[in-house]
């Protein structure tokens, strides 16, 4: 099998992992990659969110399967553009990718499909009157902590929660529209949904950290690190969450007539009153795919081939292996907010270590960052407990001048200091 696998981030590095991993594959190109991906794939120039590019490129090299691993190209219809040449791509529709796309319409999928999930007003021109007092308005009614969405992609960065509530319309104002929601009060769980439209497989579930600082302290960020399994999970969550969350979402956009097939991602909130979803990606997450994928037993292509083909229903139970997985990311200095590039890394071409931000400095081939979240150190062990030394070793073994990283990446899971809420009967609103 030949797979062109498009986008040059952690989750792409993660995935060319697993893809150059399975022998099924006989060759692995990636567009644009990045250094990390190049050592098991060859590297090809195209624009991700150029439909027609990435169509064309996809004939050229004769792929039998395309992986798409951004949001973006998504979004862009590059999924679409692939599937008109006749090759099976891994990734949803245009149309489907809405569901990340926008968080408005994923809120009006799930209140269709009855998912359970946070109360919310979406908010036009947010920044000034009428849609100011809309804004105002909802965060009187939800009361803090303040939830504000941006509603388009924002990279992981368009969420703003607070108790501030001046930071919350501050926020607001600066979006064309905004989804403004009720706080979720619970640990947070990732759970990665491989599947054709029709059937669905869901993946280990995961918990990333979206704070810049230990503790979840500063501003959200694309994900500081994650890790897996989820010792503290309820036992029986995972199929709750299909059952109630996946398929009926799945179903609704089914009968919408814009099908997903790819990898659904569930961000959800362990509340009191049960799972609820925080939010829908339309692509594999990033940091946590760093930490499930290792864990994955399953030839990944074979898996991604089925979706992309259809045959889902048919593909064998997934295999895992046994123990943890923890992720921890090396930022840039300045990340999240205007993040230096161009400083030389050094330790970063070892086992475990996964490159994001990276390039290649000319003229001498230096390794540089080239991005805010820049690498990852992905240590397993036989629990949790392990596998965090294992990924703390890898981190201190890098060197980035001014980069910065949590201490505390799955630290009280390891510790058995989490456990999700007692469960009560939701209020009636």
């Amino acid at each position: 099998m030949r797979v062109l696998l498009l986008g040059g981030g952690g989750r792409e590095h993660a995935l060319a992992l697993g893809l150059a991993a399975d022998p099924a594959v006989e060759e692995l190109i990636a567009a644009p990659g990045n250094p990390g991906i190049a050592t098991v794939a060859r590297l090809r120039q195209v624009q991700p969110t150029d439909p027609a590019s990435v169509a064309a490129l996809a004939a050229e090299v004769r792929a039998d399967l395309v992986v798409v691993g951004p949001e973006a190209p998504l979004v862009a219809g590059v999924a679409d553009a692939v599937r008109a040449r006749g090759i099976p791509c891994f990734g949803p529709s245009g149309a489907a990718a809405r569901i990340e796309g926008s968080k408005a319409f994923a809120k009006d999928v799930m209140a269709a499909a009855g998912v359970p999930t946070a109360r919310a007003r979406a908010v036009q021109n947010p920044g000034s009157g009428v849609g100011a007092a809309l804004v105002a308005q909802a965060l009187d009614e939800f009361g803090p902590p303040y939830v504000v969405k941006d509603d388009g992609l924002a990279a992981g960065k368009g969420v703003v929660v607070t108790g501030d509530r001046s930071a919350a319309i501050e926020h607001a104002a600066g979006c064309g529209r905004v989804v403004v929601e009720e706080y979720l009060a619970g640990p947070e769980v990732s759970l990665l949904v491989v599947t054709d439209g029709e059937a669905a497989l869901p993946l280990l579930p995961a918990q990333d950290f979206k704070r810049v600082g230990d503790g979840d302290t500063g501003p959200n960020t694309g994900g500081m690190g994650a890790y897996a399994p989820l010792p503290w999970l309820p036992p029986g969550t995972v199929d709750e969450v299909m059952a109630a969350v996946v398929r009926p979402t799945l179903a609704e956009l089914r009968h919408r007539g814009t099908p997903f097939a790819g990898l659904l991602y569930v961000g959800l909130a362990i509340t009191s009153h049960g799972p609820r979803v925080i939010e829908f990606n339309a692509r594999f997450g990033d940091p946590e795919t760093q930490v499930v994928l290792p864990l994955l037993e399953t030839p990944l292509a074979g898996l991604l081939h089925a979706a992309a083909t259809g045959t889902l229903a048919g593909h064998p139970p997934l295999r895992w292996r046994s123990g943890a997985a923890v992720t921890v990311v090396v930022a840039s200095a300045g990340y999240p907010g205007t993040p230096r590039t161009g400083d030389v890394i050094t330790g970063a071409e070892r086992t475990g270590i996964v490159q994001a931000g990276t390039a290649r400095r000319d003229p001498d081939g230096a390794l540089v960052s080239a991005g805010g979240r820049v690498l990852s150190g992905t240590g397993l062990g036989a629990d949790l407990d392990a596998a965090r030394t294992a990924a703390y070793e890898l981190v201190a073994g890098i060197g980035l001048p001014d980069s910065h990283h949590r201490s505390d990446i799955a630290a009280l899971a390891a510790a058995g200091r989490l456990a999700a809420p007692v469960r009560t009967a939701p209020p009636a609103h």
